[in-house]
């Protein structure tokens, strides 16, 4: 792994000064600042983000999305907080969904019966279909 500059001052004079934990540790001359590389991190796909914040503003729970999406809750949760996403407050509100191939999407649009009176959205989900399902409020 490369150093490129000091994390506490930016610059890029600095010495090797040991190993800690098997890893390299450096010492900046310019601020006498200790520090290692960092590691480099799995890192998700952005798709998985975006599909799993979309998720979540339809108002499928943390859990939920982990097990469609095979990404951590706690993920999902970081994301929510790290790019500040809101969803409207509604404690009576939760939508049904079903995950469909394009011939059982195709079927199921075309009973009428199934999207009267509701609220339907379709997303992509990898080679299949999530569709997310809401009944409207009766007057």
């Amino acid at each position: 792994m490369k150093v490129d500059l000091c994390p506490n001052c930016g610059s890029d004079h600095y010495i090797k000064s040991g190993i800690v934990n098997d890893r390299q540790r450096y010492k900046c001359k310019k601020c006498n600042y200790f520090f290692s590389v960092n590691k480099i991190g799995k890192r998700i796909d952005d798709y998985y983000v975006n599909k799993s914040l979309q998720l979540y503003l339809e108002g499928l729970t943390y859990r939920e999305i982990e097990r469609i999406l095979g990404v951590s809750h706690v993920s999902i949760m970081n994301w929510v907080k790290k790019y500040n996403i809101k969803r409207p407050y509604n404690s009576n509100y939760h939508p049904t969904y079903k995950i469909l191939n394009a011939l059982e999407l195709g079927n199921y649009f075309s009973n009428a019966d199934n999207i009267k009176g509701a609220g339907v959205v379709v997303t992509e989900l990898g080679d299949k279909f999530m569709l997310i399902k809401w009944e409207r409020f009766k007057d």
